[in-house]
């Protein structure tokens, strides 16, 4: 997550703006590697390649473990060198998320899936951006983006041999989440409002794609009902009795309509996120700022249970894919609870 880094100078300080964060700088020094978060007590369900751990509730498992590391593992490979902004590695990137959209009959929103920055200057960098429009003649014209970012901050120094940053974490495990959802939405082909699928590039330079896509959406006046964005889903939260927590949660109720859609309390409150205003500080503010709806991240990332954030560390092999696929199937009816609604029940307070 942009503007993450924790510099430890008497008290704790949360970087901000544009300028690129200080690799050198640690996040939590109580918990270097993290993970020690545990999935929710589960039951099991069966799914195509046998039983998968879900949560109490008897939701089908329409995403795997094994489907959630296929894509990660191809997102934190080396040879994507970080997927830094206008790199070779993300472009890489780009094309396996295109073929992805492709294969789950994921439009393109514009006249290609790559839309160009306008307001990037240093080489050509684009989001990816998926449509699939609804099915119901008036929600139709109603908009749900799901969204992540798919960039990372490619090479660093700090690391011994090692000088990759992977992002797994921060954010293949969005990237993935957001894929994984496409696929259930292209394939379900019920979604009566219509949903755009936004991979952000550029993030890490402070927000530049989703800041790009926001002015572009609102020059063409779209109808946009939320923005929902996923920010390092990748390991459980630790001593929480909730999976992800939603930033700017006391500003909407988002949190209480997608726990009631989930049928559990999947999404709670985070204070870390509120006293570090995490709200402003990842892909959905620009959207907030641009059109006034509800625009707010979810995320796991709780301060404790991840020591990698920006740095080499940050791998496939921390991730927890039980948890992951956990998460995304529990958000499947959330989501689909949210976009199929006869009125626009997520409001801001």
């Amino acid at each position: 997550m942009k503007y993450l880094s924790l510099v430890l100078l008497s008290t704790l300080i949360l970087s901000c703006g544009g300028a690129k964060v200080d690799q050198s700088t640690v996040l939590n020094l109580t918990n270097p590697k993290g993970v020690k978060g545990t999935v929710l007590p589960s039951s099991t369900v069966e799914s195509s390649e046998g039983k998968v751990d879900m949560e109490s509730s008897k939701l089908k498992a329409h995403t795997t473990p094994g489907e959630i590391e296929k894509i990660m593992t191809f997102l934190t490979s080396d040879k994507l060198q970080g997927r830094d902004t206008g790199s070779e590695g993300i472009v890489m990137a780009a094309d396996y998320i295109e073929n992805i959209f492709e294969e789950n009959r994921i439009a393109p929103y514009f006249t290609s899936y790559r839309d160009t920055l306008e307001n990037y200057n240093d080489g050509v960098a684009y989001n990816i951006v998926g449509f699939l429009s609804g099915t119901d003649d008036k929600l139709k014209n109603e908009f749900v983006i799901i969204g992540a970012h798919y960039d990372h901050i490619g090479l660093i120094s700090g690391g011994g041999d090692d000088s990759i940053a992977n992002g797994a974490n921060d954010n293949a495990s969005g990237t993935t989440t957001v894929l994984e959802l496409a696929k259930y939405f292209g394939k379900l082909k019920g979604n009566k409002r219509s949903i755009i699928f936004a991979l952000f590039t550029a993030e890490e330079k402070g927000l530049l794609g989703s800041k790009h896509l926001a002015s572009k959406l609102k020059a063409e006046n779209i109808d946009l009902y939320a923005m929902l964005n996923f920010e390092m889903v990748g390991v459980p939260m630790v001593d929480k009795d909730h999976s992800l927590y939603l930033t700017g949660y006391e500003l909407s109720n988002l949190a209480d309509i997608s726990n009631s859609y989930a049928h559990k309390n999947l999404v709670g409150f985070l204070p870390k996120a509120k006293e570090f205003n995490l709200f402003r500080r990842s892909d959905n503010a620009p959207f907030h700022d641009e059109f006034n709806v509800p625009s707010q991240t979810y995320s796991s990332f709780d301060f404790t249970n991840f020591g990698e954030y920006h740095k080499v560390g940050d791998e496939a092999s921390l991730m927890d894919y039980n948890f992951m696929s956990t998460v995304v199937n529990e958000a499947m009816p959330m989501l689909e609870g949210i976009i199929n609604a006869p009125i626009k029940e997520v409001k801001y307070n």
